[in-house]
């Protein structure tokens, strides 16, 4: 198995249940009288180590320690980038032809934003580049959404 890496990862004393057990398998009768096994459990997460390479307990609880804190740092990672793929995926979208911001109905002088539902007979003063009526309900939209995630 690869040696765990030393992460800097904020583990309280608080959140780990430490459990000592007696070994199994070869080191003879030492091995099964004495508490040397150490089980970790990390309470938030669920997250559990249990060792019992050493013959000491301090050294199995140190090793343990390593290890599950390198589990928790590697959780952390996980989830920051499942969040920041989902950020990027609703932000960029995917690049399909229905994606359709805006449309422009020249016969018809309209112009729909998509995005917002907004549909607006001023097409030509748009072309001039017109557009705050666009741009403050598009603010709207992005204040009002971003309420709803504070209210979440």
């Amino acid at each position: 198995m690869p040696e765990a890496e030393e992460v800097e990862v904020d583990v309280h004393e608080k959140d780990i249940r430490v459990d000592t057990f007696t070994s199994s398998g070869p080191g003879g009768q030492s091995v099964n009288t004495t508490m040397s096994a150490v089980r970790l459990t990390h309470l938030p997460t669920g997250t559990v180590v249990s060792i019992q390479d050493e013959k000491s307990q301090i050294k199995n609880k140190e090793k343990a320690m390593k290890i599950l804190r390198a589990r928790i740092y590697d959780q952390v990672q996980q989830e920051a980038q499942a969040e920041y793929d989902q950020t990027r995926k609703s932000a960029v979208g995917s690049g399909d032809r229905s994606e359709r911001i805006r449309t422009y109905n020249f016969p018809q002088n309209r112009v729909t934003d998509h995005r917002i539902g907004l549909t607006i007979q001023k097409l030509d003063q748009i072309l001039q580049g017109k557009m705050n009526e666009i741009i403050e309900a598009l603010i709207i939209e992005e204040q009002a959404q971003k309420m709803e995630q504070i209210g979440e």
